[in-house]
């Protein structure tokens, strides 16, 4: 494997939208209803036309031999994310891993790990010193992946409507 991950542009467009949805349809085949996965999938290469026709720092293709294979999001938390305390008041020292997405052609090939190390040295770049990520409960295999590199539930949690509710839990590890 030759592994390469850069930032994603416009070209990528139709990569990044086949990945997420090939990803979708197999990780959350179980979680997620499929007719709710289809519609999704069916607005992708829209949505990743949208968000690469503008500035781009977050968002990385994953490349194995020049094929994308992959796709790894990485930068500020999300909103609500933003202010997380601590005892001396809020905690400035966290990035978010958004997401993590392989075709599943290349599950367990090692990516993922190497994906995930790419978003850790982002982070530790940025000047940050913790790093916070948002799982479905339900996905037990992201929840082992991550737990195996050193990430452990916060007690946080959210509900998502993603065709029916589905609580999800944050995670977090220091760098």
């Amino acid at each position: 494997m030759n592994i390469n991950i850069r930032l994603a542009t416009y070209a990528d467009k139709q990569d990044m939208a086949n990945i997420h949805s090939r990803s979708w349809e197999v990780a959350y085949k179980d979680i997620i209803p499929v007719e709710y996965i289809k519609k999704r999938s069916a607005v992708r290469t829209v949505k990743w036309e949208r968000i690469l026709s503008a500035e781009n720092r977050i968002h990385h293709i994953i490349l194995n031999d020049n094929t994308a294979v992959g796709m790894v999001t990485v930068g500020p938390p999300q909103q609500e994310d933003i202010e997380i305390k601590n005892d001396i008041g809020i905690d400035h020292s966290f990035w978010e891993l958004h997401g993590i997405y392989l075709h599943p052609d290349y599950y367990r090939s090692g990516i993922g790990t190497i994906a995930l190390e790419f978003a850790m040295n982002k982070a530790r770049a940025a000047g940050k010193t913790n790093m916070l990520l948002w799982v479905f409960e339900d996905n037990l295999n992201a929840i082992k992946f991550y737990e195996k590199c050193g990430f452990s539930p916060d007690g946080a949690s959210k509900v998502y409507n993603y065709g029916k509710e589905i609580n999800c839990i944050r995670m977090r590890r220091s760098l």
